[in-house]
């Protein structure tokens, strides 16, 4: 017992293994995917205290305060919405007994700590979640250059004189059309399945 809480309090009994696929069936994430909605898992972290889940679509955090108590908390991260920043990965020195990735998911910070013998297969991961974060950017980017647009075709035509309509048909015709943009907009540049990426970068 004495050894388990001084492990811990040093950090070292909190390190975490890589789980190979044919084995994430035993892992508690995979009560939380959402499979009905084609959810699958690409890459898992687990420790004595957490799972760190990576699938298509978002980061399932199962936390645990403590690795001596049983109660976990689980935190769903959808990528889209919290965007990855912030990514880091630290190798090991010579007595280290581990490898760190260390990100942002919005305006959550994370470290997971990895034994060192899996560094292959974290880099796999930095590479994925550098892909990921460039994705999203880009997507947002293009929205934004969407909705730019879309104000500026606004102000054209409020700015010219219509005959014969009256205020509340223009209203409604305007209204109509910039929720048409939107939505399609929305549906176009806001990507909430990461599959290629995933399958592009990691080698399980």
């Amino acid at each position: 017992m004495f050894k388990k809480l001084a492990a811990e309090a040093l950090g070292l009994g909190d390190i975490g293994k890589i789980i190979p696929s044919h084995d994430y069936d035993k892992v508690d994430s995979d009560d939380y995917i959402l499979s009905e909605d084609n959810e699958k898992i690409f890459f898992l972290i687990k420790s004595k205290r957490d799972e760190y889940c990576f699938t298509n679509r978002a980061l399932i955090h199962i936390d645990g305060a403590s690795a001596l108590d049983k109660k976990r908390v689980l935190r769903r991260y959808e990528y889209y919405q919290f965007p990855f920043s912030n990514i880091a990965l630290q190798t090991a020195g010579t007595i280290d007994l581990d490898v760190e990735i260390s990100f942002n998911i919005g305006n959550v910070p994370l470290m997971i700590s990895v034994t060192k013998s899996q560094i292959d297969q974290l880099k796999d991961l930095y590479k994925a979640l550098l892909a990921i974060q460039q994705a999203v950017h880009h997507n947002q980017s293009l929205l934004n250059f969407s909705n730019d647009s879309l104000q500026k075709a606004i102000t054209t035509v409020a700015s010219g004189k219509q005959e014969n309509v009256s205020k509340s048909q223009e209203l409604r015709t305007i209204n109509e059309y910039i929720f048409a943009w939107n939505t399609t907009s929305f549906d176009k540049y806001i990507q909430k399945d990461f599959s290629k990426i995933f399958e592009k970068y990691i080698n399980n």
